[in-house]
């Protein structure tokens, strides 16, 4: 069994028994003040149409996180001219968005995804330089993962 699907399982598995304990459990309406549900939106928004943005950017070469596609490009306009990984930082911000307006507790999930796109554009990386070692390292050294100018 190799690594990455040792974490995939270990993570689905993790999932599972946080929703279980209901961790994600709200008492009650989401929020009754009507600036944070407007600025949750907002930041859902946002993150969602950067994942949206970029999946259509991407165009053929998408496929599941950490498959391989035959004859596939290096995408370096658009979305993933300032991020490598545009569409995890998409699910990520909305999700921020979600905890905003619905419940903090949903910064839990944001640790989650963060911690997992971090370990999946990891293992996307290595690929990516090893089937464009002439072009990718310096994308990579003009671009950040997840957040501009951040990470």
């Amino acid at each position: 069994m190799d690594t990455v699907y040792r974490v995939r399982v270990g993570l689905i598995l993790s999932l599972l028994l946080v929703f279980r304990l209901r961790v994600f459990k709200v008492h009650g309406p989401a929020t009754s003040n009507p600036w944070l549900l407007g600025v949750g939106l907002a930041v859902f928004v946002l993150g969602l149409a950067l994942a949206v943005w970029a999946r259509v950017y991407l165009g053929r070469n998408w496929g599941m996180p950490m498959s391989q596609r035959a004859d596939p490009e290096l995408v370096t306009t658009g979305p993933y001219a300032r991020i490598r990984h545009p569409i995890y930082s998409g699910v990520i911000i909305g999700t921020v968005g979600t905890a905003i307006a619905v419940s903090p507790y949903w910064l839990n999930a944001v640790a989650i995804l963060g911690a997992y796109f971090l370990f999946s554009a990891v293992i996307e990386e290595r690929t990516m330089a090893r089937l464009f070692p002439a072009a990718y390292p310096p994308y990579k050294r003009t671009t950040k993962m997840l957040i501009p100018y951040i990470l």
